[in-house]
């Protein structure tokens, strides 16, 4: 997995178009982004969980070069599953069958270092993580990927829906999210044996605010109450 190394990744003067909580993304051409980490965190491993998968034809963007905090990625066009779904193209039904395929397809996939009973996970795969693109659902941000029990991956998904349904700020989407936590649930394996797991990682994040933080509790209590009986 080596990768073709050069001085500087970024177009002199470029500025970004996209930002994330941690990374902003950058235009090279039609076809090729840069996205930067603000922090300077090397993306080797992540760029090389990224070409494992696509190895197994899982829907990646494909990776062209790396080198320090930057990496060049696959220009991808379309909306998030999350601004598909608040604008009404996508059903909350749709939402959680999209997750539970595309953790299934990632849970078929072996470790790369072959360890038993160990697979790939996200870590953070959600509805702004998802890019619907004419070629279907392609998953991005792979910054917290790793090896692990695929419950627990299926934990953090579960974990990240439950969070915005209780958080008051987004009151509005409460029902959608609900119904796509259960349906999610209802598809996937059960995630309870990872759940103690993703919520400590999830207390962890240096990224939530004190009132996300706050909502741990109340978000494994939903959980647990949209799990198939």
């Amino acid at each position: 997995m080596d990768d073709v190394q050069a001085d500087g990744l970024l177009p002199e003067g470029a500025e970004p178009f996209a930002f994330g909580r941690d990374a902003d993304v950058y235009s090279l051409d039609e076809a090729w982004v840069v996205r930067r980490y603000r922090d300077g965190r090397p993306v080797r491993d992540e760029a090389d969980f990224m070409r494992w998968v696509r190895k197994y034809d899982y829907p990646v963007p494909a990776v062209r070069q790396v080198e320090g905090p930057d990496i060049v990625l696959e220009r991808l066009t379309g909306p998030t599953l999350a601004d598909a779904a608040i604008a009404g193209d996508v059903s909350p039904v749709e939402v959680g069958l999209i997750h539970a395929d595309l953790h299934r397809r990632l849970q078929a996939i072996p470790a790369p270092s072959g360890t038993a009973g160990q697979v790939l996970v996200h870590g953070d795969l959600h509805p702004y993580n998802v890019i619907l693109t004419a070629d279907g659902p392609v998953v991005i941000d792979w910054a917290n990927a790793e090896e692990g029990q695929p419950e627990f991956d299926v934990a953090m998904t579960a974990i990240i829906f439950a969070q915005v349904a209780l958080d008051p700020a987004f009151a509005s989407l409460t029902p959608m999210l609900r119904e796509a936590l259960s349906t999610y649930l209802a598809n996937s394996i059960n995630p309870t044996p990872g759940l103690d797991a993703a919520l400590a990682s999830r207390g962890r994040n240096i990224t939530l605010t004190p009132e996300e933080l706050a909502l741990l509790p109340a978000q494994a209590d939903l959980i647990r109450s949209h799990l198939p009986t």
